[in-house]
């Protein structure tokens, strides 16, 4: 047959799927597993990347034997990856030196300080369009080759490569003879010069990373290498970070244009075209894409790290649920979260705020405050949150946000999504394909192999399958937002 359908490797903080999508964007199949959380000391998150690796090689061969396909069916795979998650390993033997560091992960926030300390956490954002957090891989990579035994000086001598998650996975799939990532995830890396669009020498020097550790800066979109093992023939084609591969899932095109991931963490991008807005609201400048040698677009990013990862908490650590679906029902027990909010700065507060002494807490307890309470004051903590970078993202371009695409695992949450629409003020639209991560991934390789002939295509794919307008007084959005920046407020200074 003629290889028309498009696959996508989708790593993500808690599972790795493959999907195989036709060119209509329509899913044909997916297969998915959960990977370990590792959590070594409070704050520190790891990942083990041979996991990782063996799910993803499984996760693949589930998918194809589901609809009886084989990697030449496949015109082209992209990849889409948990982004400043970061890892070394071994060139020769292909084995990691320890695990990988999560982009959760705050082991280096002393280290955050220090930098700070010397010349202001804005110091590097003309360069890299990022403030100085321990969310980025530089200096997750500045910890390994200082804190793992003997790593330094055999980084020096040439032995270690150094990646992201999709870097990791490219080495893997292509036998070791590709070590590349895209623009997309070195801007993550707060080591990339966003308008060179190369890793920047003076960067290498502040953050002490020997240049040989990295990987070459390719575009998103480009024939890299044809794969070996479990997709062995097959052209890997895309790369994006997952928040970028969403943006294009979601067709994004236009500066001016918003989407809003609901996952684990939650991410909302705006397209800001070949325009590179330096925020001064608390949002980070970040390369949006680049398909094959057409120019650079940039966005502005708002990183929200715990959104998804709030329910597992209610899920998890208290019980309250036993599945995170069951969260709505739970949440729909009580009319209004009776006065409950939840900060959930379990690893800090990441934009706009930027605070790494924030730690999460509940306020506005009483003996009234039940289950149900805590079920809705964890969704509205979402969408709060959302709120705050939405309002910083209007301040720094100018653009009044009109419409909000939705995505992501928490979109099927229909009090969620209309609580979002009431406290944002504008409609929120979701599409057909929940998946436009894996979507963005696999529209990038399309694009690279010609399975689709440009953006119009991919425009033309798209549809809203639902759609949440705002029903809510101003009155009562204005009040509701304002004990939320008080509760915020409370959960600051903590971690000192």
């Amino acid at each position: 047959m003629t290889a028309t359908y498009i696959g996508a490797i989708d790593q993500g903080t808690t599972s790795s799927r493959f999907i195989i999508f036709d060119p209509s964007g329509r899913i044909i199949a997916m297969a998915q597993k959960e990977h370990e959380q590792i959590y070594p000391k409070p704050g520190w998150v790891e990942h083990n990347p041979m996991e990782i690796w063996r799910n993803t090689q499984e996760v693949i061969a589930q998918a194809l034997e589901a609809k009886g396909l084989k990697p030449s069916d496949l015109a082209a795979v992209g990849i889409t990856n948990q982004r400043e998650t970061s890892l070394v390993w071994d060139r020769k033997t292909g084995e990691p030196v320890h695990n990988a560091l999560v982009w959760q992960d705050t082991r280096v926030d002393q280290i955050v300080r220090r930098y700070a300390a010397e010349g202001g956490a804005g110091r590097f954002r003309e360069k890299t369009g990022l403030p100085l957090a321990s969310y980025f891989s530089g200096l997750k990579l500045q910890w390994l080759l200082d804190n793992v035994e003997g790593l330094r000086p055999r980084a020096a001598k040439g032995e270690l490569a150094f990646g992201n998650i999709d870097t990791w996975l490219m080495w893997k799939l292509s036998g070791g003879r590709a070590h590349i990532t895209d623009v997309t995830n070195a801007s993550r890396t707060q080591l990339m010069n966003l308008k060179s669009l190369e890793w920047d020498n003076a960067m290498l020097e502040a953050f002490q990373i020997p240049p040989s550790l990295l990987p070459k800066i390719c575009s998103s979109s480009e024939v890299y290498f044809e794969a070996e093992g479990v997709l062995k023939g097959a052209p890997i084609a895309g790369d994006l970070g997952d928040q970028q591969a969403a943006l294009v899932g979601q067709v994004c095109f236009e500066p001016g244009e918003v989407k809003n991931t609901y996952g684990t963490g939650c991410f909302m991008l705006m397209n800001t075209g070949e325009t590179l807005f330096h925020s001064k609201a608390g949002l980070l400048t970040t390369v949006a894409y680049r398909f094959g040698q057409n120019k650079v677009c940039y966005a502005l990013e708002g990183s929200v790290a715990i959104a998804g990862a709030l329910v597992q908490w209610l899920r998890d650590n208290l019980g309250l649920i036993k599945t995170a679906p069951e969260v709505e029902a739970l949440a729909k027990t009580v009319k209004d979260n009776g006065d409950v909010y939840i900060v959930p700065a379990f690893s800090g507060l990441y934009a706009p705020y930027w605070r790494d002494d924030a730690r999460g807490i509940v306020a506005g307890l009483t003996r009234y405050a039940r289950s149900g309470h805590f079920a809705r004051a964890a969704l509205e903590a979402v969408a709060y949150q959302t709120c705050d970078v939405a309002q910083a993202m209007a301040a720094d371009s100018g653009i009044a946000i009109k419409e909000l695409r939705a995505d992501g695992g928490m979109v099927g949450n229909q009090l969620l999504m209309q609580f979002q629409a009431d406290m944002l003020g504008v409609p929120v639209v979701r599409p057909p394909v929940a998946e436009t991560t894996a979507l963005g991934a696999a529209y990038a390789a399309g694009l690279a192999v010609g399975v689709w002939k440009g953006l119009g295509d991919l425009k033309a794919n798209w549809s809203a399958s639902a759609r949440w307008t705002p029903a809510m007084a101003d009155g009562e959005r204005q009040s509701l937002y304002a004990s939320w920046k008080k509760a915020v407020g409370r959960s600051l200074d903590w971690a000192i």
